[in-house]
């Protein structure tokens, strides 16, 4: 993906990944059970709407992060079903498929490059990355779930996001283990206040209107909060000693 769709790695970027992570975690459940598609057909037509994207992204002249995000959504939305697919269908035990997700993540992400202060170069490996970092997610928010309650373990996993983001603010990006590491807790609390949000158990707005709640959160934050007018803000330690980053165009 060109380098001038994608986001600048700052705090923007962390709240819309992860109100992303809430709406594809919904998302993956509305095309399985509103849909019909169970957790193996729709990933068909996941795939060709992700295929066309990236296929499309860096031959049209459109410059906008709109290529990044919607990439970022169809991922999060195909991890829930391959997640669930895992523990539902197959029967995989939590620990095992946890496990076997986090050394597949140890193992894809050695093939993104990365670049300080900023995102990891958004090629192929990256892609990957990110479906695996995005199923880790969905599982270890469902096992945790599954033996602490949802109530706890959207506590404690909203507590970690948040000492993620308070050291990514105070220290800047630590580099590619601490993004991939913070993408992982990104998508496990996404899967948690989903479930949060639609189930009985929580606030029991149903697919429908807790989907459509957290897309409109999502849209609402990447169209309210420029990327431009923040561009330059890292974190307080970034912005002592980084140079300007300069403004695409």
């Amino acid at each position: 993906m060109r380098p001038v769709n994608v986001p600048k790695l700052n705090m923007r970027y962390w709240i819309a990944i992860s109100l992303a992570s809430v709406f594809g975690a919904n998302m993956g459940d509305f095309v399985s059970h509103v849909l019909h598609l169970g957790h193996v057909r729709g990933l068909p037509i996941l795939g060709g709407i992700l295929a066309f994207v990236l296929i499309a992204e860096p031959r049209m002249r459109l410059r906008t992060q709109a290529w990044y995000w919607s990439t970022i959504v169809v991922i999060r939305t195909a991890a829930t079903n391959i997640g669930d697919l895992g523990t539902h269908d197959l029967r995989l035990s939590y620990p095992a498929l946890v496990v076997g997700l986090a050394a597949l993540l140890v193992l894809t992400m050695q093939f993104c490059e990365a670049r300080k202060q900023e995102l990891p170069v958004t090629n192929s490996g990256y892609w990957i990355s990110m479906l695996v970092a995005g199923t880790l997610g969905t599982a270890g928010g469902d096992y945790a779930a599954a033996v602490l309650g949802l109530g706890l373990s959207s506590l404690l996993s909203s507590l970690l996001l948040a000492c993620v983001l308070g050291l990514f603010f105070k220290i800047g990006s630590p580099g590619r283990g601490f993004y991939w590491a913070a993408i992982a807790i990104v998508r496990t609390w996404g899967t948690n206040i989903g479930d949060l949000l639609v189930g009985k158990h929580g606030a029991n707005l149903g697919l429908y209107a807790g989907t459509a709640l957290a897309g409109a959160a999502f849209v609402a934050l990447l169209v309210l909060w420029r990327e431009r007018t923040f561009e330059n803000v890292l974190s307080p330690a970034a912005t002592a000693s980084a140079d300007p980053i300069p403004q695409d165009g």
